[in-house]
């Protein structure tokens, strides 16, 4: 199992480089099922993965002038903040058993159905979506709503140690008006930065195995150059689609596992 979850450390990042996502809905399962991790140390291991391996795709991003600076202060800010007060005040404050219907399920076991239900969200929003033709042209909008939605964004996948480019990229492109493969760049620098913040904020109160995190790291990096490569020869239309179909089979395995054999 654990030679399969080397294996797929490296999908985590071309899932990054691919898409600007997806790798945090796969760190997340592989640290749990394949590594046997407990979910929470595992969100954050994935905040430091994701944060860690997002910065080779930042670096080709930018040099593609494909991230927009303006989205990021606008967005990114209050991730950075959301993502701040989920790890220092929710996530502690969460007890130990929860009540959900007539079952009692564990902390551990609520962060990975919380943490399916984000997904479940945000995929059906990217699948059922209008697949629009992407205008050239349109100017990106920063509003209000945008901030709110990046401060609720950065405390929901603060609680799961996730780098959320799966609610960031619907956000940016429905709300901001952004191109697909824009919207990919901004997600991944913004996921880059707010997954940092979020494990150096948890190092004072966490035992790391340094040796295993350094492996998985860099597996993942190797992962998101191989990522960016081929995100330069795909549509970003079709991207948007197959992300949605993605995020769905993942959060529909977490549900079936959690339902049928953690509960």
């Amino acid at each position: 199992m654990e030679v399969l979850g080397y294996f797929a450390s490296i999908l985590i990042g071309i899932s990054l480089g691919l898409i600007g996502s997806g790798g945090s809905i796969l760190t997340v399962p592989v640290l749990v099922y394949l590594f046997h991790i407990n979910p929470l140390l595992a969100t954050t291991y994935s905040l430091c993965v994701v944060g860690a391996s997002s910065i080779a795709g930042v670096i080709s991003r930018v040099k593609q002038k494909l991230v927009d600076i303006k989205t990021i202060i606008v967005f990114g800010i209050p991730s950075v903040l959301g993502v701040f007060i989920a790890r220092k005040f929710f996530l502690p404050n969460i007890p130990e058993s929860i009540h959900l219907g007539n079952n009692i399920v564990s902390k551990s076991n609520f962060i990975m159905l919380f943490f399916a239900s984000l997904m479940l969200i945000s995929a059906l929003s990217m699948i059922l979506g209008k697949n629009k033709k992407e205008v050239e042209g349109i100017l990106p909008v920063y509003g209000l709503a945008l901030i709110m939605v990046g401060l609720g964004e950065g405390m929901l996948t603060g609680i799961v140690g996730a780098g959320g480019g799966f609610l960031i990229i619907p956000a940016l492109v429905l709300l901001g008006k952004l191109p697909m493969k824009k919207a990919i760049a901004s997600s991944i620098f913004i996921i880059s930065i707010k997954s940092i913040v979020g494990f150096v904020g948890d190092l004072s109160h966490t035992i790391i195995d340094w040796k295993f995190l350094i492996t998985i790291v860099l597996l993942a990096t190797l992962g998101i150059i191989i990522g960016n490569y081929l995100n330069k020869k795909m549509d970003g239309a079709k991207l948007k689609k197959g992300f949605g179909w993605f995020v769905l089979g993942m959060a529909c395995v977490i549900f079936i596992e959690q339902f049928f054999f953690a509960i």
